[in-house]
């Protein structure tokens, strides 16, 4: 099956982040056109997934546009079943779709005062008292889920499934702005920063580009709350320790430093993702520790 899927800034777009893990998470191959939001670009790209309002938005093969994340993925569930995105089991399933329908339609508050930010973290962002009631909320449901499907890992329902998906960028916001919560919804908040996949995605989110000044805000900065990447850095040139891009097997053209080594890629783009979160990318990876 032949998918194209349209996103935002991924270091902004909360919700082409959920769109683009129903894939990456799940082992479904897309095709992705990125266009930067409030630009005319985007405003193209809506017109040419029509009848979308905003981002994401899935084609399917036969050319219907999906233009909603929780209908893409109760579609992708139809098409690939086997693929985990609801749990199997009946009471686990139905307790995602419910956390996941709740995320869809609330939390207003909490997205007004922190829109999602991959790109800053703040040592606090001074949450109003409806902030701290969307945080109360959601400790409460994840904690309902937890008991409901008796969750022994780090996930809400068992295994990885579209509820994770559809909370990951609440974690990153969390993550972004301090907020306070409890161990337990630390702990979940921890998982997703260090979950591959929202890794890739924050890597490739750093390297698209300036910063939308939309997201800035004023409070102090402090790191990113996860462990450090591995350290590595474009250079100008080779020799490289690879002849081809880990990536797309084409010839070699740009190059970084890690690990005291050169390694090549075939554009700036594969580069520059790879030196932002070198650990995220298991086909650089393999290389590397070859």
């Amino acid at each position: 099956m032949m998918y194209e899927l349209a996103i935002g800034d991924r270091s902004y777009s909360s919700w082409s982040l959920r769109g683009w893990l129903l894939f990456e998470a799940f082992g479904i191959p897309v095709t992705t056109r990125r266009v930067r939001l409030y630009s005319d670009d985007f405003t193209a790209l809506l017109r040419d997934f029509a009848p979308a309002r905003s981002v994401p938005a899935l084609r399917l093969e036969d050319g219907t546009v999906i233009p909603d994340s929780l209908a893409i993925a109760e579609e992708l569930a139809s098409r690939h079943p086997l693929a985990g995105i609801w749990p199997q089991d009946a009471k686990a399933r139905a307790v995602a779709r419910a956390l996941a329908a709740e995320m869809h339609a609330a939390f207003g508050a909490l997205r007004s005062h922190c829109p999602m930010n991959l790109r800053s973290s703040y040592e606090r962002c001074d949450p109003p008292e409806p902030v701290l009631a969307d945080l109360a909320r959601l400790e409460q449901i994840w904690g309902w889920a937890r008991a409901q499907t008796g969750s022994p890992g780090p996930w809400l329902c068992g295994e990885y499934s579209a509820a994770d998906v559809f909370f990951a960028p609440v974690a990153t916001r969390i993550a972004t702005y301090n907020l306070p919560v409890g161990p337990q919804a630390a702990q979940y908040v921890a998982a997703h920063l260090a979950d591959p996949a929202l890794r890739r995605w924050r890597a490739m989110g750093r390297v698209e580009g300036p910063d939308q000044p939309f997201y800035r805000r004023d409070w102090p900065q402090r790191p990113w709350p996860a462990a450090a990447p591995l350290p590595a850095r474009a250079v100008e040139s080779g020799p490289s320790v690879n002849a081809a891009c880990p990536y797309s097997g084409d010839p070699v053209t740009h190059f970084l430093e890690a690990g005291g080594r050169v390694w090549g890629f075939c554009n700036a783009f594969c580069r520059d993702k790879t030196a932002a979160d070198p650990e995220a990318w298991p086909a650089f990876m393999a290389i590397y520790r070859a």
